[in-house]
């Protein structure tokens, strides 16, 4: 290895710290809206149907479609700069939706935080693909989406703590405060460990042409998009089942959905990156064997979870979902990055992103919200824990259409061509 490499591998935890920094905050403020669902559908007096809305398509059709440019232009510029600025552009507006007296500003201001959050996560899928060898790089990828369930816990229970503290405006408040202080130590601290994709990296035209002509893209896409439909709906609604059907108070929802998330989804995440790891050194198809059979365990437990008859057998039956159905982040995200040349990796990223966001997130509350409402005149108050148990059967659809990737994946897979530079 050459001292420039050599360095840039030893600055690789510090950086990978930040990055996960980050998106657990970008989690956090996507995450702290469902645990204040009761308190904010009470306060602007909305429908599930509503309520639905604003979790799901203003935030996700910004985030999806300005994903790909962001992901661009941290190619061509700062992979390192274009996270920060874009985690105190989102921070800003979440710290604003404490501040909506209606449906409409908080609308608008969802929007505000899906075009911050847009410029996250593909330029960090990019600089930790620079930073972390192959042979480390899934779990490196898994530890970066430690993110999403620490970011998800920690919404939920710092939320739920201020809002009864407080009031649900403070929550968001904090929150937006906290994020913005983040941004300049992003700045100072995370570097592009090499410039030379910024002179190489392929026009934006040239990287979705490519991954189109590949089938194995697609149903990575679509097999990640059907399980985000539920997990991002479940993720919102799952507060409001637990508050409806269960009797439980906003402190209890918190510290009971805290403690399935973060015991739950690290230990998934971590596996899934372990795993990867391991198993794909032998055969590149355990990148997406893997998450098929999580999924395919994940649908019933999920249901069977959100049907219990009480708490004591919901939390281990929610706690094996909530480890599975997130799995797939290390090894889907790290063979998406494989499927292109290490100089279009960040708009690779974002082009599925822009898939499985636009899907998962666009869909998911909106659904479950949607469907509540239809199903309020025959089932009353348990209407939306049946919509929610309706929404785990996307898992299966994932779980098959993934299965579909296993042969695909191995002959598609681009090694990286030559060590880093510094």
């Amino acid at each position: 290895m050459s001292g420039g490499a050599a360095a840039v591998r030893k600055r690789a935890p510090l950086v990978l710290g930040l990055l996960l920094l980050a998106y657990i905050f970008n989690y956090l403020d996507r995450q702290i809206l469902g645990i204040l669902a009761g308190p904010i559908i009470a306060d602007l007096r909305l429908t599930d149907t509503e309520f639905g809305l604003l979790s799901g398509p203003p935030f996700a059709i910004l985030y999806s479609l300005l994903g790909v440019p962001f992901a661009y232009l941290a190619d061509r510029t700062s992979r390192s700069r274009v996270i920060a600025v874009a985690l105190a552009f989102w921070s800003a507006f979440t710290g604003l939706c404490g501040a909506a007296t209606s449906f409409w500003q908080l609308f608008v201001f969802r929007m505000g935080v899906g075009i911050g959050e847009a410029g996250g996560v593909a330029p960090s899928y990019a600089l930790i693909s620079d930073y972390f060898e192959p042979r480390r790089r899934a779990r490196a990828m898994a530890i970066f989406s430690l993110g999403v369930p620490i970011g998800l816990a920690l919404g939920t229970l710092i939320g739920a703590y201020i809002a009864h503290a407080i009031s649900w405006r403070a929550a968001f408040l904090v929150m937006g405060v906290a994020g913005i202080m983040l941004a300049p130590v992003l700045v100072l601290v995370v570097r592009d460990p090499t410039k030379a994709h910024h002179a190489g990296a392929a026009p934006i035209g040239q990287v979705f042409p490519m991954l189109a002509r590949k089938p194995v893209f697609w149903l990575l896409a679509f097999a990640a998009s059907s399980s985000s439909l539920c997990g991002y709906g479940l993720a919102v609604w799952t507060p409001s089942v637990l508050e409806r059907s269960f009797g439980m108070g906003l402190l209890e929802r918190g510290q009971f959905l805290a403690s399935v998330i973060l015991l739950g989804g690290c230990t998934g995440v971590f596996a899934g990156g372990w795993l990867a790891d391991r198993l794909g050194a032998l055969d590149r198809g355990w990148y997406a064997r893997l998450p098929a059979i999580a999924w395919l365990i994940t649908a019933p437990t999920f249901a069977a979870g959100l049907l219990a008859p009480n708490l004591w057998l919901a939390w281990p039956l929610l706690l094996i979902p909530n480890a599975l159905n997130i799995l797939w982040l290390g090894p889907v995200t790290t063979a998406v990055q494989h499927l292109v040349p290490q100089r279009m990796r960040a708009t690779a990223s974002a082009s599925f992103l822009l898939i499985n966001n636009l899907i998962g997130l666009g869909i998911g509350p909106f659904l479950i919200g949607g469907l509540s409402d239809a199903l309020k005149h025959s089932y009353g108050a348990e209407a939306l824990r049946y919509a929610a148990v309706a929404c785990t059967s996307f898992y299966v659809l994932a779980a098959l259409l993934m299965l579909m990737c296993v042969t695909r994946l191995r002959a598609s897979w681009i090694e990286d061509a030559a060590p880093l530079h510094h």
